[in-house]
């Protein structure tokens, strides 16, 4: 049986391509997902098809998630983020017990039980900060790449910090930073400080244990996870494909 998740995220739409009888990805992908998430999920479907050289004869399934999960309109069913994160994060890492994911625009944490069933979440999605969003709006003022920023923040030498909570106050306190001659590694550092702060808030709602796992895009920022990791006191696991574990786990619900 060959199915499909999408995750039709707020700023990035990814696919996975599954076959279930064999238990292997045949094609994951992802790009922005601009103004039209079905155009993003339907230039992603071309590419695997094109890549895997099947069509849509072979697809037994479709299950859409994510933010615009509803103007995947090609989609079969469509599902709840949470599920199909825990599905997903199952697939790479069996056993699971905590699920961390930051996306663009939201953060959440996920309790799996021994079952595999999710127990128990919580979600940040009214603010920006402590998502992908507030590292891009630092990577803009500091005029680097946003996958710089890891490998920046380690270069840090002392600890320093930002007192605002909100996007739009911490950049004029990044500003304001910049201005007394902090240097870009301590700022970013105080940054992913910031962002970990809100992570541990999050997980805190949760009666949660661990192994844990870090998924979105986010996860390939690496200073950041271990960060979290200190102020939770256990090792977090990153999948190898941390930002489509919510596709996969899509296809893989699509097969059951």
């Amino acid at each position: 049986m060959i199915t499909i998740g999408i995750d039709a995220g707020s700023r990035t739409t990814k696919l996975v391509l599954f076959d279930s009888m064999e238990g292997r990805i045949l094609f994951a992908g992802f790009q922005d997902t601009g103004i039209n998430p079905k155009h993003a999920a339907e230039e992603l479907l071309t590419e695997a098809f094109q890549q895997t050289k099947l069509s849509y004869i072979n697809i037994d399934m479709i299950y859409a998630t994510g933010y615009s999960r509803n103007m995947i309109d090609f989609a079969h069913k469509t599902l709840s983020e949470i599920s199909c994160h825990a599905m997903g994060v199952s697939y790479f890492f069996p056993g699971t017990r905590l699920v961390i994911d930051v996306g663009g625009q939201d953060s959440k944490v996920i309790t799996i039980g021994e079952d595999g069933k999710v127990m128990d979440f919580a979600m940040n999605d009214k603010c920006a900060a402590g998502t992908g969003r507030f590292l891009e709006v630092t990577a803009n003022i500091l005029h680097c790449e946003i996958n710089e920023l890891s490998s920046l923040s380690k270069q840090a030498d002392k600890v320093i910090e930002i007192n605002s909570t909100c996007v739009v106050f911490a950049e004029s306190e990044i500003i304001g930073l910049i201005s007394q001659g902090n240097s870009i590694p301590n700022i970013i550092n105080a940054i992913h400080i910031s962002v970990v702060k809100r992570l541990v808030n999050l997980v805190s709602q949760v009666r949660w244990s661990a192994p844990i796992v870090f998924t979105g895009g986010v996860a390939r920022n690496t200073a950041l996870v271990e960060l979290c990791g200190k102020e939770l006191k256990q090792k977090i696991s990153i999948p190898e494909q941390s930002i489509i574990t919510a596709a996969l786990g899509a296809a893989m619900m699509a097969a059951m």
